[in-house]
């Protein structure tokens, strides 16, 4: 029954993100993309993936942090495999069994860890994540000069205040044992993110559009908080849908927008790719001495 049910709401996803993406391409200029796609300049693109994946490995690093704090002595090279792993499983396997929850999962048969407190540092490090995309992106709504987000500029400076302040009583009421490594996860959030917005500022570059950087910028936090949202398959369509409306919204080139979210799923799908080494050859969780 519990299959069933988890095959249903696989399908319902992937139908989802194919209504989706098949809405968006209604929308748009497909030429267009294609045109603006193939005239990629391949050394920027180099580069955005070389800082994609500098991202990946501090939010691994991240990960461990927590890993450690609940007993988990994890290695970093086997925390790195197993992150590796989990971005495959999570992008090229939506029927199969989640990466986090299989992350989960083999730590728990390994260090006979309460299941309580493997869930809720996979949580943690999510919302830690999320956090940090959402300060950026207010700090953006600061440094955007334009007209339709004028009204909410102090909104944005409200938020940044206020969603580091709840995080925190948040970690200290339910999650207190977390909290000697509150700041230094926040740390890491916060290279994993700028990390992410360099990448696309040299997806930018690549795809040669000089003009409203903080505007897409903008966009790509928002649809990165969107995608993070169990509503389609590794946040394909969603992460569409929100750069159309956002560069619709903004007076944006909406074939633009869309180029720039399709490449940035492009790098993160290659990149995930690599975890199918780990599928075949399950990585040895060693700990640290």
């Amino acid at each position: 029954m519990a299959n069933n049910k988890k095959r249903l709401i696989t399908a319902l996803k992937i139908i989802f993100s194919a209504i989706l993406i098949y809405f968006i391409f209604t929308k748009i200029n497909l030429d267009d993309v294609a045109s603006t796609l193939k005239k990629a300049n391949l050394l920027y693109i180099f580069i955005a993936i070389i800082f994609f994946v500098f991202s990946k490995v501090v939010a691994a690093l991240r990960l461990n942090l927590y890993f450690h704090q609940i007993k988990v002595l994890l290695s970093q090279k086997s925390n790195l495999k197993l992150y590796l792993l989990g971005m495959f499983y999570n992008l090229f396997l939506p029927g199969g069994i989640g990466g986090d929850a299989y992350k989960g999962y083999l730590i728990k048969k390994k260090y006979e860890i309460e299941t309580k407190k493997v869930v809720s540092v996979l949580v943690l490090d999510r919302l830690s994540g999320m956090l940090l995309l959402f300060i950026y992106a207010c700090i953006l709504l600061l440094l955007l000069e334009h007209p339709i987000v004028a009204p909410y500029k102090i909104l944005g400076g409200i938020g940044i205040a206020l969603s580091i302040i709840t995080f925190w009583f948040l970690n200290k009421k339910f999650f207190a044992y977390t909290l000697p490594v509150f700041w230094k996860s926040f740390g890491c959030s916060a290279v994993v993110q700028l990390a992410q917005l360099v990448c696309i500022a040299f997806i930018l570059k690549a795809l040669h559009i000089d003009l409203d950087i903080l505007a897409y910028m903008l966009l790509f936090l928002v649809s990165s908080i969107v995608s993070v949202l169990p509503l389609t398959i590794g946040g394909i369509g969603s992460r569409e849908v929100t750069f159309f409306y956002g560069a619709t919204w903004l007076a944006l080139d909406e074939s633009a927008a869309v180029s720039i979210s399709m490449l940035f799923f492009l790098i993160t799908a290659l990149i995930s790719l690599f975890g199918i080494i780990y599928h075949f050859k399950k990585p040895e969780l060693e700990t640290v001495s």
